[in-house]
């Protein structure tokens, strides 16, 4: 099996993070986000780490600053993908990046940076989260991409890590 990134979309509390700890079980992983320097930055001036709707769009904010300041969102997960690219252990490395451009300049980035790296992009949806506004751009527009693939988790638990790892071996032998 290559080395693949997975570009990780979908809104606030569909699962990405139980997907990504599913995967976890199965294959070597590593999983970054876009937002943890923003996160980090956050914290020095009071941030508490919660995610309430006001929280959540004062971090896509101060992400949308520091992207047009210096990229330092991107380039922050760039270095953690050419990290990955040296571990032989790791096989999958998700990434979670909102934001539709950033995603494409992401993926055109490691073309050019990054050697013998698969990236695909995947979209999680969930029926009782898909239709949520949340005051943001980074959240709201999650929808305004054009994935690789598409996995709709909307099951118990159980078969919700069945079926998402089968998901994932088909993508991985792609």
């Amino acid at each position: 099996m290559n080395k693949t990134i997975i570009v990780i979309n979908g809104k606030g509390g569909c699962g990405k993070d139980t997907l990504c700890n599913f995967a976890s079980e199965k294959y070597p992983t590593l999983n970054v986000s876009s937002i943890d320097p923003m996160k980090k930055m956050a914290e020095i001036i009071g941030w508490n780490g919660s995610k309430t709707l006001e929280d959540r769009k004062f971090l896509a904010d101060l992400k949308s600053l520091v992207t047009r300041y210096n990229d330092g969102a991107n380039e922050y997960i760039l270095k953690k993908a050419e990290e990955f690219a040296g571990l032989p252990e790791y096989k999958v490395m998700f990434v979670h990046i909102r934001e539709p451009e950033m995603i494409e300049h992401f993926k055109e980035t490691v073309k050019h940076r990054v050697c013998g790296i698969t990236v695909v992009t995947l979209l999680v949806s969930r029926n009782e989260k898909d239709y949520l506004v949340f005051g943001n751009r980074a959240d709201d527009e999650v929808n305004k991409y054009n994935y690789d693939h598409v996995f709709e988790n909307n099951d118990d638990l159980h078969s919700t890590k069945e079926s998402f790892l089968k998901f994932l071996d088909s993508v991985l032998t792609d």
